[in-house]
């Protein structure tokens, strides 16, 4: 590839993303607001944030779930956050055992409780794990949020809270959650 097709091919990129954020701050605003708002209160009340989803989602729900438990920005009292993407011993029993559309839905069951978040990260808005997580948090009385790309699918479709980032590409998909993400951290650590 030549120099002048490698700068294009830099430059696509980054003015897709670009293109894709103003479109978050333009468009998703509202929806990021009623998220950092419900983390808060689940927080406020003794609840606690889980998150999961796939390959670059499940680091997204990882550092999602860091940055409240340790700090984001400023020094202040941990908050109760589990990313369920984490614990390999239950994640292979329960795919062993129940199969692994069920490694997320399992781990709600035996970890939230009613007025709890649960955050469903996909690209793909198809992910079945994090469908069957939604609506095992919907059975527990917990507020169900999806970060997804694409047209949001089946669970943008199933949450209470769906925030889209309308692109194809699962890259330029995450690089925006992981705006999103931060700026719920941001919202949400400014009120503790």
């Amino acid at each position: 590839m030549s120099d002048t097709k490698r700068v294009a091919s830099v430059e696509a990129v980054f003015a897709e993303v670009m293109r894709l954020h103003d479109h978050a701050a333009r468009t998703d605003t509202a929806a990021i607001l009623r998220v950092a708002d419900a983390v808060s209160r689940a927080l406020a009340a003794g609840g606690k944030v889980l998150a999961c989803g796939n390959g670059g989602s499940a680091a997204d729900a990882q550092h999602f779930a860091a940055e409240l438990v340790g700090r984001f920005e400023r020094n202040r009292p941990g908050l109760a956050a589990v990313a369920l993407t984490t614990d390999t011993s239950v994640l292979t029993a329960v795919a062993n055992d129940f199969g692994y559309d069920t490694v997320f839905a399992r781990q709600v069951e035996a970890l939230g409780r009613p007025g709890d978040v649960l955050f469903g990260i996909s690209t793909s808005g198809g992910s079945p794990n994090v469908l069957a997580a939604l609506v095992a948090a919907k059975a527990a009385g917990m507020m169900t949020v999806a970060l997804t790309g694409r047209d949001g699918g089946p669970i943008g479709a199933a949450a209470d809270l769906h925030i889209n980032v309308p692109s194809p590409s699962a890259a330029r998909a995450q690089e925006v959650h992981r705006t999103i993400l931060h700026v719920i951290c941001g919202l949400v650590e400014a009120g503790v």
